[in-house]
């Protein structure tokens, strides 16, 4: 049974291979080669990816995505289609299930979202509830950061709190939009807003995600 994982990490490899190496994506300043060189690195490389979440290490996190930009694209992408190595924490299923199904979803759509033919994917009601589960989980990560109330509401009536605070503002809308919302892709998120008017602009721009 392929696993939601496994199917993004699959769909991810083959949208990266689609665009290119040059393509844009919604990563601030990141290519789809910059791209595809951090999804390995973090897979592949534990000694460098703790840069991802912890400051003192993000020069040698830096360092290590630079050398592994330095390998061929192909290379790359076929590393990310054909997963991680047996040593690597992600082999386990149950691993790769609970860390890489955001992971590959967001990151799946920061390629098909920053390119100019777009088109919205419909997903299954089972793995948008996967999205909400995973979603709930990590909105109070997601949000710490943010200056305003956060609430992320379901258009059912599900709510999360992503961040405690006055004014409040509401985001409204389906769990991968919710979610894309929540990891900082808030100018591509298909969600609507409730709240004061400056607090909404405070929302928008808030330096969301991990």
């Amino acid at each position: 049974m392929t696993t939601h994982a496994k199917r993004e990490r699959l769909l991810l490899a083959d949208l990266l291979e689609g665009a290119g190496p040059e393509a844009a994506t919604l990563c601030e300043g990141w290519t789809t080669y910059d791209l595809a060189a951090h999804v390995v690195v973090r897979e592949r490389r534990q000694d460098a990816a703790g840069g991802i979440l912890f400051k003192p290490l993000q020069n040698r996190l830096e360092r290590v995505q630079a050398e592994f930009r330095q390998k061929p694209y192909e290379e790359l992408v076929q590393l990310i289609r054909s997963g991680p190595p047996r040593f690597s924490p992600y082999a386990l299923k149950q691993v790769d299930e609970a860390a890489n199904v955001v992971e590959f979803y967001v990151h799946a759509e920061d390629v098909r979202r920053a390119q100019p033919d777009y088109a919205p994917r419909e997903l299954d009601p089972v793995f948008s509830d996967t999205l909400w589960q995973r979603l709930e989980r990590g909105a109070r990560m997601m949000g710490r950061k943010s200056p305003v109330g956060l609430v992320l509401r379901r258009p059912d009536g599900q709510t999360a709190v992503a961040h405690r605070g006055t004014p409040v503002v509401t985001v409204t809308g389906e769990p991968a939009e919710l979610l894309m919302f929540a990891t900082g892709r808030q100018e591509s998120a298909k969600v609507d807003l409730e709240g004061d008017e400056d607090a909404v602009a405070q929302a928008r721009s808030a330096p969301l995600g991990f």
